[in-house]
């Protein structure tokens, strides 16, 4: 599915030690449209030196990288390049982090195994909260209730999924559905199961509880099951 859009190119920085999975990255972000990677660093010098050249708008920045902490760049691009909006994908599990990356001003926070799904979700919601920016801009004004959609689009909520600003792909009713089924699976879901049980196909299920994973309220654990193939397992955080 595709993205269509009303604002520029977005211009994205991949910055990844692996070259074949910034590759893949690469070629998920381009599939959506409105944006576009301009460049790829597979290390803190070359993520200075493109920093420098190409005046990303966004970084897509590993946590991990050889000699060097994804976290120091990313409080090196919130110091020198305001412009430049960051979402990290990692690996990494630990909650000081992803604490540290919310604190240093990241957009997003996404984990690895990267999904396809997951990451559009989240360019999405970048493309909404920009065009909400711009309209803002434009009208010179702003109001209370201005303030709380802009925050509702890019605000992760504890108590449960909100539904006042929903990215596209994403249907109220049917989200309200997921998340009442995972409540009731104490031993996790797959997106499969899920799909199962509620009607739906087996990468919407997997799109409705990756976006539930992004809003804080259900988490997701590898399971290898009795082949080894490794496979997501939703549950609702207690």
């Amino acid at each position: 599915m595709t993205v269509q859009c009303q604002i520029p190119t977005v211009e994205v920085l991949v910055i990844e030690d692996d070259i074949r999975i910034a590759e893949i990255n690469r070629r998920f972000i381009e599939k959506v449209e409105g944006f576009q990677v301009v460049g790829i660093a597979t290390d803190e010098s070359q993520a200075m030196e493109q920093l420098d050249i190409l005046r990303p708008h966004l970084v897509l920045l590993d946590i991990y990288l050889p000699g060097s902490n994804g976290l120091d760049i990313l409080q090196y691009i919130r110091q020198h390049y305001r412009d430049t909006d960051v979402v990290m994908i990692t690996a990494a599990k630990e909650v000081d982090a992803i604490r540290e990356a919310v604190r240093s001003g990241a957009f997003d926070y996404i984990m690895k195994p990267l999904i396809f799904d997951r990451l559009q979700e989240t360019l999405i919601r970048y493309l909404d909260f920009h065009r909400e920016l711009n309209r803002l801009n434009e009208n010179g004004t702003i109001s209370q209730s201005d303030v709380d959609r802009l925050l509702s689009g890019s605000t992760k909520k504890e108590s449960g999924p909100d539904t006042s600003f929903l990215p596209k792909g994403i249907d109220k009713l049917t989200l309200v559905k997921v998340t009442q089924t995972i409540s009731r699976a104490p031993d996790g879901l797959t997106a499969d199961q899920i799909a199962k049980m509620i009607g739906v196909s087996r990468s919407t299920g997997r799109r409705y509880l990756e976006h539930l994973v992004s809003l804080g309220g259900v988490y997701a654990d590898l399971s290898y099951g009795v082949v080894g193939r490794p496979e997501r397992v939703y549950r609702q955080k207690k």
